[in-house]
C-alpha cells in the first residue's frame, strides 16, 4: 500500500498544469478490496475538482490476483439551456479508454439518462456497475441538502441481461457531517445461472474527512462477493 501512496503523490503535481482555479480542492482516497475466500486488493485515487471540472488519477492493484493498473480520467458538468450534461473521459494502462455521457433536467425533482461505452480493452473495473450501458435516474434534491434518486444501470452491449437498480439517500446533519446510504439490486447471469442479490453502501462524512464501508455480492456479475472499505481526506 505504501508503493502505491508513493506513485499517486508523486503523480499529483502532474494532474493539475492544466487547472487554473484559485483554490483547488483535491479528494485522496485509499480504498482496500476483500474478495471472497480472503483475497485483497488495494487502490489509491487523489482528485482535484476546480471550473475546469474534475481530473483524477489512480492505481489500482491486486498481488495476489496478478492485476495491476494505472488509470486517470476526467468528468465536468456543462448547463444548456435547462438541461445539464455530464459528459467523462477514463483512460487507463493496457489501452482501456471509455467515454460517458449523462444529461440532468430539473430542480427540486428531476430526471435523468445516460450512455457509456468502452473500447473492451483489459480493465479492473472499480465502477462495479456495468461500463457499457444505459442509465435512468429520478429523484429529489432539497434546499437543506438532502438528497434521493433511483438509478437504474443496465449493460447494452456484451451482456444485456446485467442491471443495477440504486435506491441513494443522502442525510445531511446538524452538525455539518452527512451520512449516505446506496442500496443495490441486481440481476444478471453469473455461469449461466441468473441471480438476483442486494448489496449495500454506507458513507460517513465530517467536513475534511470520510470513510465509507460496501458489501457487493457477485461483484462485477463474476462469482466473487466483495467487502469495500476506504477512508479519504479533502485538502
Amino acid at each position: 500500500m505504501v508503493r502505491i501512496a508513493m506513485l499517486a503523490f508523486l503523480l499529483a503535481p502532474s494532474i493539475s498544469f492544466a487547472l487554473e482555479s484559485a483554490e483547488p480542492s483535491y479528494k485522496l482516497t485509499m480504498g482496500r478490496y476483500v474478495y471472497s475466500g480472503g483475497v485483497g486488493s488495494n487502490d489509491i485515487n487523489l482528485r482535484n475538482s476546480s471550473d475546469a471540472g474534475n481530473l483524477w488519477v489512480g492505481y489500482y492493484e491486486s498481488a495476489q490476483r496478478a492485476e495491476a493498473q494505472l488509470r486517470g480520467g476526467w468528468d465536468h458538468t456543462f448547463e444548456l439551456a435547462k438541461v445539464r450534461v455530464s459528459p467523462s473521459l477514463q483512460a487507463a494502462s493496457m489501452g482501456f479508454s471509455s467515454l460517458s455521457v449523462q444529461a440532468e433536467t430539473g430542480e427540486s425533482w428531476f430526471v435523468g439518462a445516460g450512455l457509456g461505452r468502452t473500447n473492451l480493452r483489459p480493465y479492473s473495473n472499480l465502477n462495479f456497475d456495468p461500463n457499457d450501458s444505459w442509465t435512468a435516474s429520478f429523484g429529489k434534491r432539497a434546499a437543506s441538502g438532502e438528497v434521493f434518486y433511483l438509478q437504474q444501470v443496465r449493460d447494452n452491449r456484451l451482456n444485456p441481461d446485467q442491471r443495477h437498480i440504486h435506491a441513494y439517500y443522502r442525510m445531511p446533519l446538524d452538525n455539518g457531517d452527512r451520512i449516505t446510504l446506496d442500496l443495490l439490486y441486481k440481476t444478471g447471469l453469473v455461469n449461466d445461472a441468473l441471480i438476483h442479490k442486494w448489496g449495500l453502501s454506507v458513507a460517513y462524512d465530517w467536513p475534511k474527512f470520510f470513510i465509507s464501508a460496501a458489501y457487493d455480492p457477485k461483484v462485477n456479475f463474476s462469482t466473487d462477493n466483495m467487502l469495500r472499505t476506504s477512508i479519504g481526506v479533502r485538502f
